[in-house]
């Protein structure tokens, strides 16, 4: 069965990774169907009621960077005789059940298209309610969605990511604030790469004020954060108290972790970008090149980190003995870019 994520748009790679990564977390069947511009669709295995009880379910307050996740009737050229043409012919069984009320809601993404959503609305509504289905435009028991991409993708909607709930986590709304540190909605993302599961240990060793743990703590994690400022510590642990965390957290240094060989499931960690940042290493290039080292021995074989860097942390975890996944590039400003770098240890390594 076809099923499209409506993504954000924050970033062109980002949204479609992090869909993958929760699929894969949830131990579904799938494979990519269509990408195109701000909707992915891809194709999942298994029961119709098993698998979008995970999308409504754990995925779905998983995401930060998808907006809607839709059950796809069919996709179209992205013009408009195409389109009517699918919903006129689409069969309403497993879309709307007799008796329900519709309604129909179009999006355009970008530039995609030159026509009006509205008048699609309208001539979609036609075409349901010629197949003998009421509309009710203001609490419609289905809506159906119609994005306009490279193609156009029409389905109704499974879920809806609750996006406003990482804006009441913003930074400056938890009890401690430091400035430059990752907003929740890239913490979440980022979260939801290294795969980590309920229940998993989770681990930043560059913790600062707790942005990235809360967010891996919100979904289940054990997590672990290690920073070098006592200051942060203390304030990481006012952070993750307000949200009754699973945790634990000790001033120390990245490149000397307190911890046992192979005991993390899971590592995502924004480390220091400036000059001027305190560490206890001599130079930036040695703290990156012995943090990947100390992340490489106590992740567990097979496990991921995920590290943000203004610099190419690619050598460094290749030199460590990582395996490099994925790299993601994000223009924050103009005088920053992050680096987004997805490491794997090898499963074979103990």
């Amino acid at each position: 069965m076809l099923y499209a994520f409506e993504l954000s748009g924050e970033h062109e790679e980002l949204p479609v990774a992090e869909v993958l990564a929760c699929l894969k977390i949830e131990g579904l069947d799938f494979r990519l169907h269509t990408s195109v511009d701000q909707c992915l669709v891809v194709d999942i295995a298994g029961t119709e009621e098993d698998v979008e009880i995970a999308l409504k379910g754990p995925i779905s307050e998983r995401l930060a960077m998808t907006h809607h996740i839709l059950k796809v009737v069919g996709i179209a050229e992205n013009n408009p005789d195409a389109v009517i043409i699918l919903a006129d012919s689409f069969k309403p069984s497993g879309y709307i059940r007799e008796g329900q009320s519709f309604v129909v809601r179009a999006k355009r993404i970008k530039h995609h298209v030159d026509f009006p959503g509205e008048l699609l609305e309208q001539k979609i509504g036609g075409c349901i309610f010629r197949k003998g289905f009421r509309a009710n435009m203001k609490n419609p028991d289905v809506e159906f969605r119609l994005v306009l991409s490279e193609k156009a993708v029409l389905g109704t909607l499974l879920s809806s990511i609750n996006r406003s709930a990482y804006e009441a986590r913003n930074p400056q709304n938890k009890p401690f604030f430091h400035p430059g540190v990752l907003m929740p909605r890239v913490a979440r993302a980022l979260v939801n790469l290294s795969g980590i599961k309920p229940g998993e240990i989770f681990m930043d060793p560059f913790c600062g004020t707790a942005g990235i743990l809360v967010e891996a703590g919100l979904v289940g994690a054990k997590v672990i954060g290690i920073d070098a400022q006592e200051k942060l510590v203390l304030g990481a642990r006012m952070n993750l108290e307000a949200f009754e965390l699973n945790y634990a957290l000790m001033e120390g240094d990245a490149c000397r972790m307190p911890l046992k060989e192979a005991t993390i499931n899971a590592i995502v960690t924004d480390p220091p970008y400036g000059r001027s940042a305190a560490i206890l290493a001599e130079s930036l290039e040695i703290l990156y090149s012995c943090a990947l080292e100390e992340i490489q021995r106590v992740l567990k074989p097979g496990g991921i980190a995920v590290v943000v860097s203004d610099k190419d942390a690619l050598e460094y975890g290749k030199k460590a003995g990582l395996k490099v996944l994925e790299i993601h590039v994000q223009r924050v400003h103009r005088s920053l870019t992050r680096t987004i770098t997805v490491f794997q240890k090898h499963r074979d390594e103990i």
